[in-house]
């Protein structure tokens, strides 16, 4: 085993958060699936999607330095919501924590000396990033709209960073 336990109860840890996050993204499109809006749904779903890749980086990652995956139970999903305001500052929030909990799993991995774990979440680090603005632009987006949800289902449907297509992409 290449990594020492305290770095594996850590990405084992980890991986809680991230099929969790899989698990209340799903939730969330089923919620603007349910409000007939689909491009967040669309957006959400990705996410959902997108979370569980995370959580095989970390399964392979793992496997590949001779440590043992714990595949865990997910904690209860929030099924609703009382506005799309709400769904996205709840997506915002986890993005936060997991930014928190991956942050912390760096400073464990440099108190072990274990660059191979550094490394390898390098890669989440500048995802979390990029996942935290995502989700602040589009919660900022939804306040704008001031309850015209067609006009952020534009928006997501326009912008790349939501999986939209860009001007030139436009069919």
């Amino acid at each position: 085993m290449m990594l020492v336990q305290r770095v594996v109860d850590a990405l084992n840890e980890q991986l809680i958060s991230e099929f969790a996050a899989s698990a209340q993204y799903l939730a969330a499109a089923v919620y603007f699936e349910e409000l007939v809006l689909p491009e967040l749904a669309a957006f959400f779903f990705r996410q959902a999607e997108e979370e569980r890749t995370h959580a095989l980086k970390i399964v392979r990652f793992l496997l590949e330095t001779g440590c043992k995956p714990l595949i865990p139970a997910t904690p209860e999903v929030r099924n609703e919501f009382d506005s799309a305001e709400d769904a996205v500052q709840m997506a915002l929030d986890q993005e936060m924590k997991v930014t928190d909990e991956i942050n912390n799993i760096m400073r464990i991995a440099g108190e072990e000396t274990d660059y191979t774990t550094q490394s390898f979440l390098q890669w989440f680090v500048k995802e979390q990033v990029e996942e935290v603005d995502t989700m602040s632009n589009l919660l900022q987006t939804i306040r704008h709209a001031a309850g015209n949800l067609l006009w952020v289902e534009d928006y997501v449907r326009r912008n790349p960073q939501h999986g939209g297509q860009t001007a030139a992409g436009a069919a």
